[in-house]
């Protein structure tokens, strides 16, 4: 039998209807497919499906992206995909950027001072966590019925946390991205601060105590940041801001412990902390610009075995970890003993009294930032150095002569140790942030805050028994040897020296930059932008041979 006739044409229309049937339902099935893919990049990027399809090679033509890190904030790199619980929803939440902090390769973040401020505020408020508990060691031993001996551990556990953090957390800055590993830090730390102001056990104090001084490094993370945002021209100003900073929350922290425990609870104190610590987290969510890794592809522990190495082969680096060294000795031992000083005949201060002398520092630091702005911008930082040093020297000549029979002699030494101090440091670090590797940032950041800490326990120790066995005369005179030992170490090897000793290069002090600035302001100045200095000092940084040490940041 024949089909009836039509029937091998209904055959093929159904056929060619099945064929379209299924090609449509294929593209419904890749629209949606486009589309759920676009929502998992929206949750896991935190971008809008806009801002993605904006990132498209035919709507917005796209750079080069930096070295290992995303751009626009992404938390594949930063969060495990199969974390789970509260600690994980907090830190994604963290990690998320907003629009205006995000990384873009054609327009870096601009280094304003108000940003710099920021810096400088976190760091005060941060570092201040270590010093809390030194005034009131005597009200926390008689409120957990310890000894004063025993109580003196909190203190001694803050600061073997902070060099645990220090040696292995800072490092760390050179292999992730900063921006979310300084907020997860200071939201950790002051999540478990919470543990302080509550706990009534004593040994969970000191442990949680220990803890929160490994997470208190990450003022030390800010500092070589502001060494990659700030333009070379303006580095020892801004860097002397921060800087500033963690040498204003010493201080603070001393002063606002002694007197809230000398008129409320000494948990008040850790309140208000814990408060101050969440309040900078919040900032620097909103304000804190996000910069790529420097170096995400090296081993954990080749950072580690790079701090070694350096201060063996950069003879630069070793200067300024020795002077560093020295400097914080002395400045500890002084103020260590000068308690002893001023607690005795013919003084016989009170504990708030004696905490007042912090505000002679308080006023003196904030002129930091002023001569780093006039002095070491314009010179080349050794000599910054020399002068602290000598500034230093000559106020604990003067102290420690005197300080026995008058008052003055430890205002006057309050005055230049804390001067000099400031401006020695800020100096040293811009010395080895413009003239080394700016890829390693961290890694020398971190072995000069080791040699700087090894130096506050050296000068506490020795001053300490110094001052037991022959008074302040001897304490004095140990500061007096630490400091001439430190300018003899800065005349040993000069600004352009390449090796490790000698004057190479000759003794110019004055920085090409200083005439460059006087151009601007002429407005005759076709100077780059921050960025492109920025990537020629890098360039500089990685060729064969290394360019001369005054000024080579300013050359195009």
């Amino acid at each position: 039998m024949h089909p009836p006739k039509g029937t091998n044409d209904d055959i093929g229309e159904s056929r060619q209807d099945v064929v379209l049937n299924q090609q449509k339902v294929s593209s419904d099935m890749g629209e949606r497919k486009s589309i759920s893919d676009a929502k998992n990049i929206q949750r896991t990027d935190g971008i809008s499906v806009s801002e993605d399809k904006a990132h498209q090679p035919g709507n917005h033509e796209e750079k080069d992206p930096p070295p290992k890190g995303p751009t626009n904030g992404g938390l594949v790199d930063t969060v495990d995909k199969t974390a789970s619980g509260t600690a994980a929803s907090m830190i994604s939440r963290l990690t998320w950027i907003p629009k205006r902090c995000r990384y873009d390769p054609d327009n870096p973040p601009q280094f304003s001072l108000p940003m710099n401020m920021l810096m400088g505020l976190a760091g005060t408020f941060t570092v201040a966590n270590l010093y809390y508990p030194q005034p009131i060691l005597n009200i926390l031993a008689h409120d957990f019925n310890v000894s004063f001996e025993t109580a003196s551990n909190v203190a001694t556990l803050s600061q073997a946390g902070y060099a645990v953090g220090l040696l292995f957390v800072c490092p760390l800055g050179d292999k992730v991205r900063r921006r979310p590993f300084v907020l997860t830090l200071i939201w950790a730390t002051a999540t478990v601060w919470l543990g302080l102001c509550l706990t009534n056990n004593f040994n969970a104090f000191i442990g949680l105590s220990f803890i929160c001084g490994v997470g208190t490094v990450t003022p030390q993370l800010m500092l070589p940041l502001v060494g990659d945002l700030a333009p070379p021209h303006r580095r020892a100003s801004s860097l002397s801001i921060v800087v500033s900073g963690l040498a204003l929350g010493m201080l603070i922290a001393r002063v606002l412990s002694g007197i809230l425990a000398n008129f409320t609870s000494w948990r008040n104190i850790y309140w208000l902390a814990f408060g101050a610590q969440y309040m900078i987290l919040i900032l620097l969510f909103f304000f804190l610009p996000d910069y790529p890794a420097k170096d995400p592809g090296l081993p954990y522990f080749q950072l580690l075995w790079d701090i070694i190495t350096m201060v063996v082969k950069e003879p630069l680096l070793l200067q300024a970890c020795l002077t560093g060294y020295l400097l914080s000795a002395a400045f500890t031992s002084f103020w260590t003993t000068l308690t002893f000083l001023l607690a005795s005949p013919p003084y016989n201060y009170s504990s708030l009294e004696i905490g007042f002398f912090a505000f002679i520092g308080i006023a003196v630091i904030t002129l930091g930032p002023l001569w780093s702005r006039l002095i070491t911008d314009r010179f080349v930082p050794l000599f910054s150095v020399i002068l602290g040093l000598s500034l230093e020297f000559v106020g604990i000549v003067i102290g420690t002569f005197i300080g026995k029979f008058t008052v003055a002699g430890p205002i006057v030494q309050a005055i230049t140790m804390d001067t000099g101090a400031n401006f020695a440091h800020t100096a040293n670090r811009t010395n080895v942030y413009t003239h080394l590797d700016p890829k390693k940032r961290n890694r020398v950041n971190t072995a000069y805050m080791v040699f700087s800490f090894a130096g506050q326990l050296t000068g506490t120790a020795v001053g300490n028994r110094l001052y037991a066995r022959g008074g302040w005369t001897w304490s004095g005179g140990c500061n007096i040897a630490f400091i001439g030992f430190a300018i003899v170490l800065c005349f040993l090897r000069g600004p352009h020296e390449k090796g490790l000793v000698g004057w190479g290069g000759g003794w110019s002090v004055r920085k090409d930059v200083a005439k460059k600035e006087k151009d601007e302001e002429n407005g005759n100045s076709t100077s780059p932008t921050p960025n492109q200095e920025q990537m020629a000092e890098e360039a500089q940084t990685s060729a064969p041979q290394n360019p001369p040490a005054d000024g080579h940041e300013d050359k195009k």
